[in-house]
């Protein structure tokens, strides 16, 4: 599981690229929401620990949370293969992360 946001995010087509299961968790570093959900998206990902994690940066000027409409933080996004198959918008907890973990990490 990735700790720290990326210094630099990724292209759309970086993203849209990656093969297997990957999560993309926009936010920031200040947002009281995403801090407050850390606990949870790392106590989901302890069972998921073959899940890509790309922790983004959001706001003014970033493209890559323009591109998938994120609108409130945090804002995960389970992608396979390049695909979009879920999203949770402020999640509840650790139970719901899993659950949407568990549909994106399985075998080819």
């Amino acid at each position: 599981m990735q700790t720290s946001y990326l210094a630099q995010e990724p292209a759309r087509s970086e993203v849209d690229a990656l093969a297997g299961a990957t999560v993309v968790e926009f936010g920031a570093p200040w947002c009281g929401y995403c801090q407050a959900a850390q606990p949870a998206i790392a106590e989901a990902f302890a069972a998921h620990p073959g899940v890509r994690h790309l922790k983004i940066e959001d706001g003014p000027g970033r493209r890559l949370g323009r591109s998938f409409r994120v609108k409130l933080w945090p804002t995960l996004v389970f992608m396979r293969d390049g695909q979009e198959l879920e999203r949770l918008v402020r999640p509840a907890g650790a139970d719901e992360i899993g659950q949407a973990l568990a549909r994106i990490d399985r075998p080819g």
